[in-house]
């Protein structure tokens, strides 16, 4: 058995903001955001096999093998190209689940990347893309590498250029539901749609927040610690994580202290390139 073994990064990302702008008669929402990626990861080892295999050394708690996204991504890829190659994969969560930071997508898209160099099947990205989406809405961002204004249902993606930003993260233990949210008759679905132009690093809203916040009281209490050191404080995705920007270190320090005891924080700051995407499609 071929035993190459990596162990690689699997990048968060943030909402700067997140606007629903619309419904489509399938049931999808139609989003406005612009993504960015953040150096707090998940890592995601990979040891590729000969005997066509495609299996998770260890069980991931609250996660079955039929809802991991690694193993869907890595099984998406060996039926799209046909490879006899297989693969045993470990994540290394450190991202938590249901906190609206994209990690089980990111962790999708590092096999992807991963795969497609390890495997040699060597996709383009544009059809490295295409089998990203279908895994979830916010894989295909982790395919682009930067920062990116998003729309449609997500999977419209235009890169966008942002100066560094220290970030205080805020991350209640608790896992939210993304369809539950986007269920929710309280939604706002109707905010009005704008361009990348208006964009600023204190431009929006998220419009999920205020439903998460009412159903889930540790999320509240983190935008309320985190909006007295900056009012422009929200939460990132469906929750439920909540994250302040600050100009450097020592006052995003300053805000996660500001933290009940009982909400963990971490200092981290935006990255303007994903570590992985010039290795894949080199």
């Amino acid at each position: 058995m071929n035993t190459t073994t990596h162990r690689l990064p699997a990048p968060a990302k943030l909402n700067l903001f997140l606007h629903v702008t619309g419904r489509r008669a399938d049931g999808y929402h139609l989003l406005e955001s612009v993504f960015v990626l953040i150096d707090f990861a998940d890592f995601v080892t990979l040891t590729v096999r000969n005997d066509s295999v495609i299996a998770r050394e260890q069980d991931i708690p609250g996660v079955s093998e039929d809802a991991d996204l690694t193993l869907r991504a890595a099984r998406l890829l060996q039926e799209a190209t046909g490879t006899p190659l297989g693969v045993t994969l470990k994540v290394d969560k450190r991202i938590p689940l249901g906190g609206g930071l994209g990690g089980g997508s990111s962790d999708a898209a590092t096999v992807l990347l991963a795969l497609n160099r390890l495997w040699g099947t060597r996709l383009p990205r544009h059809e490295l893309s295409a089998l990203a989406l279908r895994l979830g809405a916010d894989v295909p961002f982790f395919l682009g590498g930067t920062a990116a204004f998003v729309s449609g249902v997500g999977e419209i993606l235009r890169p966008v250029s942002l100066p560094p930003m220290w970030i205080a993260l805020a991350m209640p233990p608790v896992s939210v539901s993304t369809a539950e949210v986007f269920s929710a008759p309280d939604l706002t679905r109707s905010t009005a749609s704008e361009t990348i132009a208006a964009f600023t690093k204190d431009h929006g809203r998220n419009d999920l927040e205020p439903v998460v916040a009412a159903r889930y009281p540790e999320v509240a209490a983190a935008l309320a610690a985190l909006r007295q050191a900056t009012p422009t404080a929200r939460m990132s995705g469906s929750g439920a994580s909540v994250f302040g920007i600050f100009d450097d270190a020592g006052e995003a320090e300053a805000a996660l202290r500001r933290l009940p005891p009982d909400i963990p924080g971490r200092l981290t700051r935006t990255i303007s390139r994903h570590p992985l995407v010039a290795w894949a499609f080199r």
